[in-house]
């Protein structure tokens, strides 16, 4: 039985694409272009600014552009966090039955602080979760196990005691590497990442509220 469970933010715990679609294509217009369909950018969120630039524009980092719109498409989305953005259907009920089981939950995200905190706040989590850990937070990030490490010692839990719930590779090698057991999450946005049944995951659900036959 695990005694915490820590989740990825974008397409694990919320649905957070459609206000990042929002961001994208407010910067497609500014620069001449059509809105892109949503359905096009949704798998990509998981794979942060880096893969919504290359759905939505075709750029990479290596682009001679890359930094200033890198840096717009973040200004953009920071005046539009939480409009659209939903916690998953049943992910409520997961998370009431972990604060009834006395269970500590948190968010381990790549996604900045500066925007994970106020996500959270908005979805009225904040003062339900033990932590937020965000790719900023420590020097290194998922896929290395350090932030993971780090949300287990906030909430005073071992790592080998704590189940990490995941929709994208990087999710499941780091919570591998932490010692933790692994839940690949079907409903999440995988992009275009190998097939989830070869990501290594203890266990793989559909719905979020399968995750309570894994407690």
């Amino acid at each position: 039985m695990a005694d915490a469970v820590f989740f990825d933010l974008d397409g694990t715990l919320a649905d957070t694409a459609p206000d990042l679609a929002v961001a994208l294509n407010q910067l497609r217009a500014e620069l001449g272009l059509p809105p892109c369909r949503f359905e096009s950018l949704r798998p990509f969120v998981s794979q942060g600014t880096r893969g919504m630039l290359s759905a939505g524009l075709g750029i990479l980092p290596d682009h001679a552009e890359y930094a200033p719109l890198f840096d717009r498409f973040l200004s953009l989305y920071a005046g539009n966090l939480c409009v659209h953005t939903r916690l998953f259907t049943g992910m409520e009920v997961v998370l009431d039955a972990l604060d009834e089981r006395g269970l500590p939950w948190g968010v381990v995200t790549n996604k900045a602080e500066r925007f994970a905190r106020p996500i959270i706040t908005a979805l009225g989590l904040d003062g339900r979760c033990a932590c937020v850990v965000g790719g900023d937070t420590l020097t290194r990030r998922k896929p290395f196990p350090d932030p993971l490490l780090h949300a287990a010692d906030l909430a005073r839990v071992a790592p080998t005691r704590s189940l990490y719930v995941g929709d994208d590779p990087r999710d499941i090698t780091a919570g591998r590497a932490a010692g933790m057991q692994t839940v690949g999450a079907r409903y999440g946005y995988l992009g275009s990442n190998p097939a989830i049944d070869t990501w290594g995951a203890d266990a793989l659900i559909s719905h979020p509220e399968e995750l309570l036959a894994h407690l």
